[in-house]
């Protein structure tokens, strides 16, 4: 069974305000704002995804596994609604990184966002080294990812949805199991697309 970490910028940005603030200030420590990493992933496609991709884009991220079966199938649900507000908008992306590469191969997550019914283009499915994987979780987006040690088969892994800007700073940190999170987030989009274009 996954189990859901909530991180401490949860608790410190509950209300939106306009300009969104940097949560990952908080979790930095440092008080500067803190940029997504550089990184390479293969999508759902077989297409290679790089920070490049996401270039002048504002963009949603998370970190699930497709074996799950707590906490990911509400994530991707959540997740979905929002793609669905913002489907035709050009300026906003979705990525979701398999935190179980061994097992989420190309093929998987492919047929899995068949069965969403998205475009592949919008929303990318991708895998990639787990070391690049979890390196990028932990140190960019300041959240939790391991292996389960009583269960082989499972993960330990933060439930947020992240919202980053096109600067590549993220810019709020959602619950991804909250209808009431999901429509803040919503909400949060639509004021940074105001504040950046």
């Amino acid at each position: 069974m996954a189990k859901f970490l909530v991180p401490l910028f949860f608790l410190l940005y509950g209300c939106s305000n306009s300009p969104l603030p940097y949560p990952a200030d908080i979790a930095n420590g440092k008080g500067q704002a803190v940029r997504i990493a550089n990184f390479s992933c293969i999508n759902q496609n077989s297409d290679t995804v790089t920070n490049k991709t996401l270039d002048g884009k504002i963009y949603v991220a998370d970190f699930i596994f497709l074996s799950c079966a707590t906490i990911c199938p509400k994530m991707n649900t959540e997740m979905l609604k929002v793609y669905k507000a913002f489907e035709k908008e050009e300026r906003i992306l979705f990525i979701s990184h398999t935190i179980d590469p061994k097992n989420d191969s190309i093929p998987r997550l492919k047929s899995f966002s068949d069965a969403l019914g998205v475009n592949s283009n919008k929303w990318h499915f991708v895998t990639g080294p787990i070391d690049s994987i979890y390196a990028l979780a932990e140190k960019s987006y300041f959240t939790t990812v391991y292996a389960d040690s009583s269960d082989s088969r499972n993960f330990i892994h933060g439930g947020g949805l992240f919202l980053v800007d096109k600067n590549r700073q993220i810019r709020g940190v959602y619950d991804g199991t909250s209808e009431k999170e999901t429509s803040r987030l919503t909400k949060d989009i639509k004021l940074l697309l105001k504040e950046q274009y």
